[in-house]
C-alpha cells in the first residue's frame, strides 16, 4: 500500500489522477463518492504496487496496457440477476398493468454493469407479452462490461441463485427456458438479447438521452456525489415522458431531489415513481 501522505495531499494526488484518467481514458469520475473512490483508487495503487499515488499516474499516462484495469477497478459491477427480487414482484404488479396502455415502449436502464439486471427486466417483459413492443437500452461508463454484458454468456454456477431470485419475483415459467448451457456456462437467449441497445454512456455528465417510457436506475446513484445526483435526477426527468415510471434502488429517494412535485410515489419501500407533470 502507499505509504501514509498528509490529507490534503493525498486529496491533491487523487484528483490529478482523476484528471489523468478523464485525458487518457475520456472517463469522468471527479463527480463520484470520495470515500468510495479513494478506496478503491488506494486498493489499485496497493493491487500494482505502486509507491504512491503519483507513480499510479505515471502508469496511467505511458502504460497503455493497464488503463482498461484500471477503468474496471474504478466502477462498480455489483450485479446479478432480479437483484432485489421483491422489487421485480412490485414492477409485475404495479407497473406492468400501466405500460400495457402503451403500444410502442422505450426503457432505459443506466449503469447496466455487466447486464444482469438488463436480462431479467426483459424477462418479466417477456412472461407479461410486452417484449414484443418494446426495445431496451442499456448504458454503462464501462465498455468492456458492456461487451460482456452483450454477449449474455453467465458462469453456471451463478444459475442456482439466479433461479431462486426469479422465483422470488414472481417468475412463471422455468427459468431454464432463457438460456442454454453450455460448456460451464449460461448463454441468454438472442430472443432476449435482440430486444436491447447497448450503448456506452456517462450519466455524470447530465444529458438528456431520449424519452423514455421507464427509466431502471436502479442502485447507481448512491455511488455519486449529491452535487452529481441532482445533474443526474434532472437528465432523468427530462428523459422521461409524462406518466412514465422511475425505478431507484431500495436506499434511494426522489425527495431532495427538488422534482417531488412532479411525481407521485407508486411504492415507497421499492422507490417506483410516476411523473404526473
Amino acid at each position: 500500500m502507499p505509504p501514509p501522505a498528509e490529507p490534503d495531499t493525498l486529496d491533491f494526488e487523487i484528483q490529478l489522477f482523476l484528471e489523468a484518467v478523464l485525458h487518457v481514458c475520456g472517463i469522468d469520475f471527479r463527480d463520484y463518492a470520495p470515500d468510495s473512490l479513494k478506496r478503491r483508487i488506494l486498493a489499485l495503487a496497493e493491487q500494482d504496487r505502486c509507491k504512491s499515488i503519483l507513480e499510479l499516474i505515471e502508469k496511467v499516462l505511458h502504460d497503455g496496457s493497464c488503463r482498461c484495469r484500471i477503468v474496471n477497478a474504478l466502477t462498480i459491477h455489483v450485479t446479478e440477476m432480479f437483484r432485489d427480487p421483491s422489487f421485480f414482484h412490485a414492477f409485475r404488479t404495479e407497473v406492468i398493468p400501466l405500460l400495457r396502455t402503451y403500444p410502442h415502449l422505450r426503457i432505459w436502464h443506466p449503469g447496466c454493469s455487466s447486464g444482469e439486471e438488463v436480462y431479467s427486466l426483459a424477462i418479466v417483459l417477456h412472461e407479461e407479452n410486452l417484449l414484443n413492443r418494446v426495445r431496451i437500452y442499456a448504458t454503462d461508463i464501462n465498455e468492456y462490461v458492456l461487451s460482456l454484458a452483450k454477449e449474455g454468456i453467465y458462469p453456471l454456477k451463478s444459475i442456482q441463485s439466479y433461479t431462486q431470485n426469479y422465483m422470488a419475483a414472481g417468475g412463471r415459467e422455468s427459468f431454464s427456458m432463457y438460456y442454454t448451457a453450455k460448456y460451464n456456462n449460461a448463454i441468454i437467449n438472442s430472443e432476449l438479447r435482440e430486444k436491447i441497445v447497448w450503448a456506452q454512456h456517462d450519466l455524470s455528465r447530465g444529458t438528456s438521452f431520449n424519452e423514455f417510457n421507464c427509466i431502471m436506475c436502479r442502485n447507481v446513484l448512491i455511488y455519486f456525489t449529491r452535487q452529481s445526483q441532482q445533474r443526474i435526477f434532472k437528465s432523468l426527468h427530462e428523459s422521461l415522458v409524462k406518466f412514465g415510471f422511475l425505478c431507484l434502488g431500495i436506499t434511494e429517494t426522489l425527495y431532495g431531489s427538488g422534482l417531488e412535485p412532479f411525481y407521485r410515489c407508486l411504492d415507497s419501500q421499492h422507490k417506483i415513481y410516476q411523473r404526473v407533470a
